[in-house]
């Protein structure tokens, strides 16, 4: 009986995937990593202010520009942030392998080209 069971088990087609060798396809509208595309960004920060973990930090300058921080460390992937978006800068990607040793890794900067740029007269 215990011979039949083990070798039933041998050639039976494994139940669990090789991960992290073999990757499994996020579903469509999985809350991963999140992006934001400052070109989009008029500056209204109503995504700043819908963060309930405060994740988010924007700030506009006099010349137009917009630099955004995410601080991935404090986020909790509830894309509420994405939800309020007026212009959609702000989306959520399928990229959930974020663990890092180094809590400053997990804060990225965009940083927008200025809109209006002043000219500097000789």
């Amino acid at each position: 009986m215990i011979l039949k069971r083990a070798l039933y088990h041998l050639v039976r087609k494994a139940a669990t995937i090789r991960y992290p060798y073999v990757k499994t396809p996020m579903p469509d509208k999985f809350r991963g990593q999140i992006s934001f595309d400052p070109k989009k960004c008029i500056g209204c920060k109503i995504c700043m202010r819908d963060c309930p973990a405060g994740a988010i930090i924007i700030k506009k300058s006099e010349e137009g520009d917009i630099e955004a921080e995410i601080d991935l460390g404090r986020c909790i992937y509830c894309a509420q942030c994405v939800d309020s978006c007026p212009k959609k800068a702000v989306q959520y990607t399928a990229r959930f392998e974020l663990a890092q040793s180094d809590r400053k890794i997990l804060k990225v900067r965009y940083r927008s080209e200025p809109k209006n740029p002043v000219k500097k007269q000789p």
